[in-house]
């Protein structure tokens, strides 16, 4: 018999400690900042100068370290956690989902909350509702990851976009492997992030709480499936 095929593993990105986008959309505050202050606009120049530092702290990109093993769920992001609870899916069986609130200050980089393969990419949605209005995660444009694990089992992560975001940055594709609490892709400007397990999961956060992208504990697996 001959050897598994090598088993495609996703690059993770962005890793830069700002990432790129900042120096592009930077830029546009900074020239007016420049330009105000050559005019004599001192304080125009100050508020420009303020979004380009606002720009460059919203893009930025921290390293962390990822607590616990391959049973362990992390945060995909930095937060609030608005819900934790049971779902039920469109096929009619159960879920447990964890939501997070990005506000426009936290960290916007999404960590991959659990190791496992993309088996599907689904974006939806048309609407840029407040990311913590209930109707958001139903009606928001939204990018979801269906995920499975070595054990077989499946998630879902899924980036949503909020009142002032609007665009989704999602790298991973269909077939390659994500290790968990690697950086996958961003949202900008507010948003949410929502991470659906198996119902037989146990959540460790309660709504309320903050939490932090790849080192914040968000949930327990249950064991393998046979």
């Amino acid at each position: 018999m001959g050897e598994a095929p090598a088993r495609p593993h996703f690059e993770e990105r962005p890793t830069e400690p700002v990432v790129p986008d900042a120096w592009r959309l930077g830029a546009i505050p900074a020239v007016l900042g420049l330009a105000s202050g050559a005019l004599g606009w001192g304080l125009a120049s100050l508020v420009f100068w303020g979004l380009t530092l606002f720009t460059i702290a919203f893009f930025r990109n921290p390293n962390r370290t990822i607590p616990g093993d391959d049973r362990t769920v992390v945060a995909p992001a930095d937060g609030r956690v608005i819900e934790v609870g049971e779902i039920e899916e469109p096929d009619g069986s159960k879920a447990l989902r964890i939501g997070i609130f990005l506000s426009v200050f936290n960290v916007h980089v999404n960590r991959m909350p659990l190791a496992g393969r993309v088996e599907s990419i689904d974006r939806e949605g048309a609407k840029y509702l407040a990311a913590f209005d209930r109707r958001a995660e139903g009606e928001n444009v939204r990018c979801s990851l269906t995920m499975r694990t070595d054990a077989g089992e499946r998630f879902r992560v899924v980036q949503i976009t909020g009142l002032i975001a609007r665009r989704i940055v999602t790298h991973p594709q269909v077939g390659e492997w994500v290790a968990r609490g690697e950086r996958y892709g961003l949202i900008r400007f507010g948003s949410r992030t929502d991470v659906v397990l198996p119902v037989a999961a146990s959540a460790r956060v309660k709504p309320g709480e903050r939490v932090r992208g790849g080192s914040t504990i968000l949930a327990e697996m249950p064991g393998a499936e046979s």
